[in-house]
């Protein structure tokens, strides 16, 4: 016979650690946080040991909490999965939260290709960069910029990212004419965030006096694109993104110097999901187009960076 803790009291703790807070663990659960703090007050005693440390409106996780964690979330996942599995056999759509910057420039372009491969699977696809920990249930999988560590999820590399000028073809070629770095002095600058981008550019280039703080500022990677095609000044353009509108004309790169972005692409999920059959396939599908033929799934630990702004993970999603 399996002696098990009450469920409601595994999912009260299960939120709680995850935020770290019991208000937002109450909102995630819909219960008020007086219950959450009673359910996991009741675990706690049935475990005859402590998960959480209180000091003041301090909440830290103990070291058994955190081993408990580990495994208690991998176990409700796999209730999930099977939940769902039984319940509807996955014949609904898979559900994609991916960064709009990403889903503007680099997927949607491409999803004709994975319509024609995998006719029977649906997805629905939700362009937001609002933090998603694979504990909200509206969504399968994600897409993501970071640096690959998201506590409880795979991160499965996608592509990385590099930085460099990019310019509509007559801005290149002026007057003035972009020749030589140092001849953007004379041009407008499009700024991405964050926007130290320029900054690291202009010391890899060796390029001084450049006006850093003038010119048109977005939030989005696929407007800053957008703005350059128009020939709006020239953008700090991420590669991977501006990849296509190079490739067709619509952009060129003027210099050849580039500097590495911090954050790449990632597709995140909980582990538990590792083997659906739909997630499988848009997995190696993903990995395939962006010219990895094989790969393997790392099971993130660390704690992910946050973006600027209320959103998911990095710059851009977050």
């Amino acid at each position: 016979m399996r002696r098990l803790p009450p469920l409601g009291a595994l999912r009260a703790f299960e939120a709680a650690a995850r935020h770290l807070n019991f208000t937002l663990a109450a909102a995630e659960l819909h219960v008020t946080q007086a219950a959450i703090s009673h359910q996991v007050r009741q675990l706690e005693e049935w475990l005859g040991l402590r998960l959480f440390e209180r000091r003041g409106h301090a909440l830290t996780i103990t070291d058994k909490g955190r081993d408990y964690l580990a495994e208690i979330t991998l176990a409700l996942d796999r209730i999930a999965t099977a939940t769902a599995r039984v319940k509807d056999g996955f014949d609904g759509p898979l559900r994609v939260t991916v960064l709009p910057s990403f889903a503007a420039c680099w997927l949607l372009p491409r999803l004709d290709a994975f319509r024609a491969q995998h006719p029977d699977i649906d997805l629905k696809l939700t362009a937001s960069a609002q933090r998603w920990d694979g504990a909200d249930d509206r969504f399968d999988v994600g897409i993501r910029s970071g640096l690959g560590r998201w506590p409880g999820l795979t991160a499965d590399l996608i592509a990385r990212e590099s930085l460099s000028p990019v310019c509509a073809p007559w801005v290149a070629a002026g007057p003035p004419a972009l020749e030589v770095p140092a001849d953007l002095r004379h041009a407008d600058l499009l700024h991405d965030t964050p926007r130290d981008g320029w900054r690291r550019w202009c010391e890899r280039a060796r390029v001084a006096d450049l006006d850093l703080r003038a010119g048109l500022a977005f939030d989005d990677a696929a407007l800053v694109l957008q703005a350059a095609v128009q020939g709006q000044g020239v953008a700090l353009g991420r590669l991977t993104l501006a990849e296509r509108d190079l490739r067709a004309g619509r952009l060129v790169q003027p210099f050849e110097v580039s500097v590495p972005n911090d954050y790449s692409y990632w597709l995140v999920y909980p582990p538990a999901k590792a083997e659906r059959t739909d997630i499988a396939a848009f997995r190696a599908w993903l990995l395939v187009q962006a010219g990895h033929r094989e790969a393997s799934p790392s099971q993130g630990t660390d704690a992910a960076r946050s973006e600027s702004g209320a959103s998911e993970l990095e710059p851009d999603a977050v």
